[in-house]
């Protein structure tokens, strides 16, 4: 038997329909492995995610399952950064409904250009 594809497996994902362009966004960043576009709900100035072509649930599996996507995510992280607020940003990461992950699509948000407190939440 063939094996189902991620998208075959979660044809609700909002973010695979993101990337595949079926769903509308700010993009501003995309190439083989990852998508990153604007938050519809900004936290702060810059307010970015960045998300694998394919679907993993969460950072833990992406890092077991493909750390190269994962590195690669982080590279791109730092170029939103670099490019928009000197460098300076937060890289954050919801595994669970209880600390707000609602898209269980492995996405970091890249939050920048205010100052931000600690701890957070």
């Amino acid at each position: 038997m063939a094996e189902v594809s991620r998208v075959e497996r979660a044809p609700d994902d909002l973010f695979l329909r993101i990337v595949a362009g079926d769903v509308p966004a700010t993009i501003v960043h995309s190439d083989d492995q990852v998508v990153a576009f604007e938050d519809i709900a900004p936290q702060a100035p810059t307010h970015v995610l960045v998300v694998p072509r394919e679907r993993y649930e969460n950072v833990a599996e992406l890092a077991a399952k493909a750390p190269q996507v994962l590195a690669r995510l982080v590279e791109v992280a730092q170029r939103i950064a670099d490019e928009r607020c000197g460098g300076e940003y937060r890289l954050v990461f919801n595994t669970g409904t209880a600390v707000g992950q609602s898209v269980f699509h492995v996405h970091g948000h890249v939050l920048g250009g205010r100052d931000f407190t600690w701890p957070p939440g």
